[in-house]
C-alpha cells in the first residue's frame, strides 16, 4: 500500500510539471521590452537647510519647481539613461560701478554690508553661490540667484548696499544648470 501511494504521488508530480506556461514566451518578451523602454526617473538628493537630505525623483522635483513658477526642462542622458532635470537660475554679474569715490572707512562699511546682504540671500535660499573674481577687472564677482523670475533676481541684486551706493552695478542673465550636480 505504501508503495502504491508513493507511486501515485510520483505520477501526479510528473503530470503536474508537464503543464505548459500559461503565457507564451513571446508575449512575456514583448512586455519586458515595453517596461525597459519607459524613461527612467532618476533620484536626486535634495538638501534643505537644517534638515536631513531627502531623495526625490526628478519628476517630483520638476513638479515642485513648476508649481513655484520656475522654468525647467529635462532630458535623458544617453550614456547613463538617467533623466537630467535642468532649472533656470539667474547669474548676476557685479560690475564696477560709477560711484567709487568713497573714503576707506565708507568703502569698508559698504563691504561689510555687502557681505551681510549676500549671507542673508544665501540663508533665505535666494542665492546658491556668490563670490569675487580673482583679478582686478571691471566684473568684480557673481551671485547665482535661485528664484523663479528675472524680476525677482533683479530686485534682490539691486537691494545690495554696494549697488545702492553706486559702487557696483548689476548685469543679470538667465542661466541653466542641472539639479543635483555639485561643484567640483
Amino acid at each position: 500500500m505504501k508503495k502504491t501511494i508513493t507511486f501515485i504521488l510520483f505520477i501526479f508530480v510528473i503530470i503536474s510539471c508537464k503543464d505548459e506556461a500559461k503565457t507564451p514566451v513571446k508575449e512575456v518578451d514583448e512586455r519586458a521590452v515595453e517596461i525597459v523602454e519607459q524613461p527612467i526617473d532618476s533620484l536626486i538628493e535634495v538638501e534643505v537647510l537644517d534638515e536631513i537630505p531627502v531623495k526625490k525623483t526628478t519628476m517630483q522635483i520638476k513638479q515642485e519647481l513648476t508649481a513655484k513658477g520656475y522654468k525647467t526642462f529635462d532630458y535623458v542622458d544617453e550614456k547613463t539613461q538617467d533623466t537630467i532635470l535642468m532649472q533656470q537660475y539667474f547669474m548676476a554679474f557685479l560690475k564696477r560701478g560709477p560711484i567709487r569715490g568713497q573714503n576707506e572707512e565708507e568703502a569698508a562699511d559698504l563691504q561689510k554690508e555687502h557681505l551681510a546682504h549676500l549671507s542673508k540671500m544665501y540663508e533665505l535660499g535666494y542665492a546658491d553661490i556668490s563670490g569675487p573674481f580673482g583679478d582686478d577687472g571691471d566684473i568684480r564677482g557673481i551671485t547665482i540667484y535661485n528664484v523663479p523670475t528675472l524680476k525677482m533676481a533683479d530686485s534682490l541684486a539691486k537691494s545690495d548696499p554696494m549697488v545702492q551706493a553706486g559702487r557696483l552695478e548689476i548685469e543679470i542673465h538667465p542661466w541653466w544648470a542641472a539639479k543635483g550636480f555639485p561643484l567640483r
